[in-house]
Formats: C-alpha cells, structure tokens, sequence
C-alpha cells in the first residue's frame, strides 16, 4: 500500500493528435476564421430578422395597445441581434480599431443589452406575481431602471479603469463583472420565474390559459438560467485562461460554441416559445335603435 500511495499521478490524456491538428488548423486559418464569422453574424441577421417580424406583426394586429412590453422585448432583441450581427459580420475590422479600449465597449455593449432585454423578462413575471397578491408594482419598474443604470455605470468605469491602467488585472476584472452579472441574471429567473410558476400551478385546473403559461413560463425560465449561468462558468474560465479569450481573431471554434450556447440558440428558443402575438380587438357593431 505504501509504495503504491508512491507512485506518480497519471498524466492527463492529450487530445488526439489528428482532432488537435485540426483545431489548430482552423485557429490559424484565416478562412476558417472569416468562414465562422460570417456564419455566426448570419445566425444573428436571422435572429434578428424575427423579431423585427414580430414586433411588425404586433404593431399591424393591435397599433392601439402602444410599446407593450412584448413589443419592447422583441424590439431589444431586433437591436441586440443586430448589433451582433454587424460586429461579426466586420470582426476583422473591429480588432483593428483603436485605442483598444474601443474593441472592448464594441463587443461588450450587446452583451449587456443583451442583459437588459431578459432582465425586462423577470420584471414582467414579478410585476404579474406582485398583482396577483395586490401588491404594488410601481418599485419594481423603478427598481429595474436603477439596477440597469448602477450596471451600465459600473461596466463604465471598467472600461475607464482599463483604458488608463491597460493590463492583465483590469482584462481579468472586466470578465468576473460580466461573470457576476449573468450569475445574477441567473438568479433572478431562477426566483422570478420560479415564484410564477408555482403561483400558476395553485391556480384552478380550468383556468383559461393556465397549462399553456405555466409551460411557456417554466420552459424560458429554465432556458434564460442556463444561458446565463453558462455565460457566467465561461467568463470566468476565459479571466483565468488566455487560451479561452473570445476577444481574439485566432479563437474562431471557442467563439462559435461561446456565442451559439449562451446567445444564438437560447434567443431562438425563447423567441420561438413567446411567439403570440395579441389577438386582434374586435369591437361590438354599434345597432341603432329602429324608429318605432
């Protein structure tokens, strides 16, 4: 037992040597790279595109209900998307831009947007909790503008901090305020969405809509955590790797599985389950009295 507590660890397996070959081949290749990039910012165009549909459609189906929330939310997703869609479609300028700092705010933005879009999520789940227990909602809205405002100012002075003080600390800083923010994210959806979900399943059987929403709801919220909860494992994997940096062209396969995981499929899925769209009002006919 003694020599055997002595003996050496076995060392971890290497990758095959023909799959490494091949990864590195496609890090390196400035094809593969435009080739990825191209398909990542038309999976964005495409996402994009939808919601710009959507918000169309409601727009021409009921123009008297205004900016509801469900056209606000696919109207961020049409920006989010979009932006992502030209940054990728131009990733090779964008690593050409500077200062560097303005690398950093370009490809940052739509992930805090991003941030913003399912965060409206949560606060339409709670505003309908806090109704349904005749709680006031006003806070809760002024609550999500405050929190949005203290996280766009903080991600702010990220970037001033890293633009005066460029080094590894502040790139390592500047990716753990992404990763505690999806983690919050995260965590919101988690209660939020949670709260509904049981709040719906004490309702009555044959409540109107009851199984369709609490499917609809049970299903983005477990979607919206696992995306961010994998944005934020990621982000902390990248502050401590240089071989994880999406920020960089020679990264084409870890941006592709990055931004396909935590971005493209989640948006689709959501986008796909939140579908409908108002019905159309349909007002009484006015009968006049007859004049007997």
């Amino acid at each position: 037992m003694a020599a055997a507590a002595l003996l050496p660890a076995p060392a971890p397996v290497p990758l095959p040597a023909a799959f490494a070959g091949w990864w590195e081949h496609v890090n390196g290749s400035p094809a593969w790279q435009d080739g990825i990039f191209w398909a990542l910012a038309a999976l964005y165009g495409l996402i994009a595109a939808s919601s710009f549909i959507q918000v169309a459609r409601i727009q021409h189906r009921v123009p008297e209900y205004g900016w509801t929330t469900q056209k606000v939310f696919q109207f961020l997703n049409f920006l989010v998307n979009g932006a992502r869609c030209s940054i990728f479609a131009f990733r090779r300028q964008v690593q050409l831009v500077n200062p560097q700092i303005f690398q950093h705010v370009i490809l940052d933005l739509p992930g805090l947007a991003f941030f913003t879009t399912y965060a409206m999520l949560a606060l339409f789940w709670a505003e309908i909790s806090y109704q349904a227990r005749g709680l006031d909602t006003d806070g809760l809205r002024s609550g999500f503008y405050t929190i949005n405002g203290v996280v766009y100012a903080m991600q702010v002075l990220v970037w001033v901090l890293l633009w005066l003080n460029p080094n590894s600390s502040m790139l390592v800083l500047s990716k753990l305020f992404i990763a505690g923010l999806s983690f919050s994210a995260a965590l919101g959806f988690l209660l939020y969405g949670g709260r509904l979900f049981l709040m719906l399943k004490r309702f009555p059987i044959e409540s109107k809509g009851r199984q369709q929403k609490l499917s609809e709801v049970g299903r983005v919220a477990a979607i919206c955590s696992c995306c961010f909860l994998a944005r934020c494992v990621m982000m902390c994997f990248a502050a401590f790797n240089k071989d994880a940096d999406l920020d960089v062209l020679d990264h084409p396969i870890l941006n592709f599985i990055y931004y396909l995981l935590v971005e493209i499929v989640p948006s689709a899925l959501v986008l796909y389950i939140l579908r409908r769209i108002p019905s159309k009002l349909k007002l009484a006919h006015y009968h006049p009295l007859s004049s007997g």
